[in-house]
């Protein structure tokens, strides 16, 4: 059984509603299991967090970063950086913002930073890019295009009705994706120094 930390802020909803769009993905695979985290849980749920072989980042991007919340939340895991806990660990990220750029890749960047830190290894989107031809529409997978994570829009003036349907499939396809990296990287750990 190989596990699957989702650990996320959600300020107004929309990134609950991704991080469960991950879940289910993650779900999907036989033989994971998975822990939704909301930072504000993830001190007291930290043995959860220590236990994962694969941690997802969530966060909405405010301001082009992550939330204050969520920052908090990775200066807390500075425990965990000290002892190493999460080395090794697998580590991959979503966000979303009103706006189709809003600087996502910022977000995305900081959560890369913070698995590099911890010596985690980074798992990609894996999707090609949709939405980028005369054929294309908003209801491609992975319509924003991203590589490094998912990436979601929603509108500004509404909850989680304001998030596309592509946006929920690119979701599951990373929670999907990062749980069987999980069930592969279990089969074959690294070996550790003596």
């Amino acid at each position: 059984m190989s596990k699957v930390a989702i650990v996320y802020h959600s300020g107004y909803g929309h990134t609950k509603a991704l991080a469960e769009a991950v879940a289910a993905g993650a779900q999907g695979v036989p033989g994971t299991r998975v822990s939704l985290i909301p930072v504000v849980d993830a001190e007291a749920r930290e043995a959860e967090l220590d236990s994962a072989d694969a941690i997802i980042f969530g966060s909405p991007t405010y301001m082009g970063g992550v939330s204050a919340e969520f920052a908090k939340f990775k200066d807390w895991t500075s425990k965990r950086w000290m002892s190493r806990t999460w080395q090794d660990k697998l580590a991959a990220g979503f966000t979303g913002s009103a706006s189709w750029n809003g600087d996502k890749h910022n977000t995305l960047y900081q959560f890369v930073t913070l698995a590099a830190q911890h010596g985690m290894i980074w798992v990609g989107l894996g999707l090609p890019p949709g939405n980028n031809h005369s054929k294309g529409s908003n209801d491609d997978l992975n319509r924003t295009g991203a590589s490094i994570g998912a990436m979601a829009q929603a509108n500004a003036d509404q909850g989680v009705e304001g998030i596309g349907a592509s946006d929920f499939k690119t979701m599951n396809a990373l929670g999907r994706r990062v749980a069987e990296g999980a069930q592969r990287w279990r089969v074959a750990p690294l070996a550790k120094a003596a």
